[in-house]
């Protein structure tokens, strides 16, 4: 009764959600296109299970291309089919995986646009990324026979206690998983606690962690700090901000200047729509602004904006010091491992419940401090930059943190293959 209940309510809605993509578009053009798919109507080529991996956005298609290139490496007769809700974990999809994989956006859960979805792709597995759970979606596969995997887990306490408001819809959905995969065992608990069958939940660590950056992309990275003539220049990357953070971390980066008048500020925004409005921001504060998307020159301004999709990965490679955004605003921060894998140490805000354990695992190691003012940032970032030393400690405790986690990938392997077998 209760996902009956659900899906009437879907059903009533969907012309709003409709209307949201709508007006979403006006900002990001890109929600308005392929509408249709998000239904289930679109044109594929004949398949027979097929490996279908669901990632909502760019950090779940991040997190899922070590996975997704292991599948096509262990089962080369099955196409992977992938999945996402975002224009940029769209584009993330295609610029990282290209025709290797067949890639739509995820149908909304409704079961007329699920079933048309399966009809066509056949999926012999289900594999969903870490907190992305559509009632449907799930119940819709098990019931046509297709086994779910929840891969690289994880649920706040915060989401758990919204889960538990809904209790006897989140026991009917989360019961009929055939693994989950949690990240820690606080994780794995709560999904016990909210109706999981103990003997279906099972901890692997973090895919995240086994992250690689291999020489090329080192290379790369030098050439491009080279190009900028940053080779003398401290430099500071902030990841991932969303509105509200900006102004602080310009204010702190005006603080670092006085002191550090050669330094340079790198802001890459966390969605493309407000690329506008932070190149506008930044003029503003008079500190001068170069826009990558331009090619601008670097050399003789303070801020470059990052306003390009699929190259943060390189450009951590060209910073000294990193902060990641969504921490300073009570968003709950995002993922500091990529930075953590270059060897950077790292100033972040508060707000961490997203990512609590490995925020935890990187403050007691040394390599992550939480910065709860502008003050307080400036001072972080500024000793940081000035000390060569202590800087070097930290990034080498994170890349220590790093190496002492990985592995998960290969358990959660194990899993899919145990599964399907």
């Amino acid at each position: 009764m209760p996902l009956l209940l659900y899906t009437v309510l879907f059903y009533i809605l969907s012309p709003f959600l409709v209307l949201r993509l709508l007006q979403r578009s006006l900002k990001a053009p890109a929600y308005r296109r392929r509408i249709a798919e998000r239904f289930g109507f679109f044109t594929c080529p004949a398949m027979e299970k097929s490996l279908w991996v669901h990632a909502v956005s760019v950090g779940e298609v991040i997190a899922a291309i070590p996975l997704i290139r292991e599948l096509q490496s262990r089962y080369p007769d099955h196409v992977v089919v992938v999945t996402t809700m975002t224009p940029t974990g769209s584009e993330r999809v295609r610029d990282m995986l290209g025709d290797s994989v067949f890639h739509v956006y995820a149908p909304y859960d409704l079961p007329f646009s699920l079933k048309r979805f399966m009809a066509k792709t056949r999926p012999a597995l289900l594999l969903i990324m870490e907190t992305e759970i559509w009632p449907n979606m799930v119940c819709c596969a098990r019931d046509a026979g297709v086994p779910v995997v929840l891969a690289n887990a994880r649920l706040s306490e915060k989401s758990a206690r919204g889960y538990a408001r809904l209790r006897a819809l989140t026991e009917a959905v989360f019961s009929r998983f055939s693994r989950i995969v949690a990240q820690t065992e606080a994780d794995a608990e709560r999904f016990r606690s909210l109706g999981a069958e103990s003997g279906q939940v099972l901890v692997s660590g973090s895919v995240k962690f086994d992250i690689t950056i291999d020489d090329a992309l080192r290379e790369q990275a030098l050439a491009e700090r080279n190009a900028w003539q940053a080779d003398r220049r401290p430099v500071w990357i902030c990841a991932s901000t969303h509105e509200g953070e900006e102004s602080m971390i310009l204010e702190a980066f005006s603080r670092v200047r006085a002191a550090v008048p050669e330094a340079l500020l790198l802001v890459a925004p966390r969605h493309p729509e407000r690329f506008d409005a932070v190149a506008a921001l930044i003029e503003r504060s008079g500190l001068g602004c170069a826009r990558r998307s331009h090619g601008d020159e670097v050399s003789g301004v303070a801020v470059l904006l990052l306003d390009t999709m699929g190259e943060l990965k390189l450009l951590f490679g060209c910073a000294d010091v990193a902060s990641v955004g969504g921490s300073f605003i009570p968003r709950g921060g995002h993922n500091s491992l990529e930075p953590a894998a270059w060897g950077l140490p790292l100033v972040n805000g508060p707000s961490d419940y997203n990512f609590l354990e490995i925020s935890a695992l990187l403050q007691q190691a040394g390599a992550l401090t939480l910065a709860d003012s502008t003050e307080t940032l400036a001072r972080e970032v500024l000793g940081l930059l000035q000390d060569d030393a202590v800087r070097q400690q930290r990034g080498d405790a994170a890349i220590g943190v790093i190496e002492a986690n990985r592995g998960a990938l290969g358990r959660l392997l194990g899993v899919i293959d145990g599964v399907l077998s």
